[in-house]
């Protein structure tokens, strides 16, 4: 999970949390059609229910018409005015933002931030004010004092017993640590650790090789792919980049347009 690739949908959207309101309008196509729907509120009122032994996971993800996950190594290219607007309206549902140390670093994450309207949405409905960052990463590699960690919420970290010992005694000084056996993180352990914490929903916004791993371990319960109408013909990754043939059939809940942009919600089915 340190190497997997820096694309996703929160590479470049998630710097652009408190810009200005966009004005394009959302329309709604499936499953009722409505002119113009607020994204904020149609993402909140989504059932995500949690599952018995974890917490409901939700991947969050962009492509081009002919699958292309990124344009020249970054995925904001793709992107619209609503397609901001729709990831941080995901954004704002969850509870913990899971990403792997190798996105982090190359993407220069910062703290999670989200307004004042969010903030009071996010309480009344009995979350914490922002959703946590949680980070995947075998070798704590990072620089422990850029404002990521020392802001007054740091990053949860996921990690092994095979980590450095510098490095775990430099983390577990400034944030919470959860180690894990072996030399490599297990998902869906860690997800159910993440639950064991409060989580109720996991929004994934790693690259195509940690959203194939969440694949392969069955634990993608929600697909939300904005669709981009470009071609790009590249050989960029697919959003779920898998070692083997595993075929997980899902329901098209919702679809939403925006100047030729869909945002499609899918559901386990």
């Amino acid at each position: 999970m340190e190497n997997a690739p820096a694309i996703h949908r929160g590479t470049q959207n998630h710097r652009r949390e408190q810009s200005a309101q966009y004005g394009r309008d959302v329309r709604q196509l499936l499953p009722v059609a409505l002119e113009s729907v607020d994204p904020s509120i149609v993402y909140a009122g989504d059932a995500r229910p949690r599952l018995a032994d974890r917490p409901w996971l939700l991947l969050d993800m962009i492509s081009s018409a002919d699958g292309a996950t990124h344009i020249d190594g970054t995925s904001g290219a793709l992107g619209s005015e609503g397609d901001h607007t729709v990831f941080r309206a995901i954004r704002a549902v969850a509870d913990v933002i899971l990403v792997a140390a190798g996105t982090v670093r190359s993407e220069n994450y910062r703290p999670v931030r989200a307004t004042d309207d969010v903030r009071r949405t996010r309480v009344a409905r009995g979350q914490t004010p922002v959703a946590r960052l949680a980070i995947l990463s075998r070798h704590l590699d990072f620089d422990f004092d850029a404002d990521l960690f020392t802001s007054d919420t740091p990053p949860l970290l996921l990690t092994t017993d095979a980590a450095p010992a510098s490095a775990l005694r430099r983390a577990e000084a400034i944030t919470e640590v959860v180690r894990f056996a072996g030399d490599r993180v297990d998902l869906a352990e860690a997800v159910r650790a993440l639950g064991v914490r409060g989580a109720d929903i996991v929004l994934a916004e790693g690259g195509p090789t940690l959203n194939g791993q969440l694949h392969d371990a069955g634990l993608i319960d929600e697909l939300c792919l904005t669709l981009s109408p470009l071609l790009v013909g590249t050989d960029a990754a697919r959003v779920i980049d898998g070692a083997a043939l595993n075929v997980q059939r899902l329901s098209l809940d919702r679809a939403l347009e925006e100047d030729g942009w869909l945002f499609l919600r899918y559901v386990r089915r």
